[in-house]
């Protein structure tokens, strides 16, 4: 029987659709395409201020939130037992 293959990303633990590129791709996507169809600067930063909080949680706090809180296998790190 195989060993399973430790968690060293919180990615891994996401399907295709939710990974740092189709993140990125979809926040720049609306806000571009609110520019596009508005061209209000103003509009476009309401749109865009959401998108990017939303953004800025799943790529920088939510993987570092899995990895404090245990979830995932150390990568090569310190042996700290």
């Amino acid at each position: 029987m195989t060993e399973p293959t430790p968690l060293t990303s919180a990615w891994q633990l996401k399907p295709w659709w939710c990974q740092p590129w189709s993140i990125v791709l979809t926040g720049v996507a609306i806000v571009g395409g609110s520019w596009l169809l508005l061209h209000r600067l103003w509009l476009t930063g309401l749109v865009a201020l959401p998108i990017g909080v939303w953004m800025g949680f799943f790529l920088l706090v939510w993987p570092r939130l899995m990895r404090e809180a245990g979830y995932l296998d150390p990568e090569n790190g310190p042996d700290l037992s």
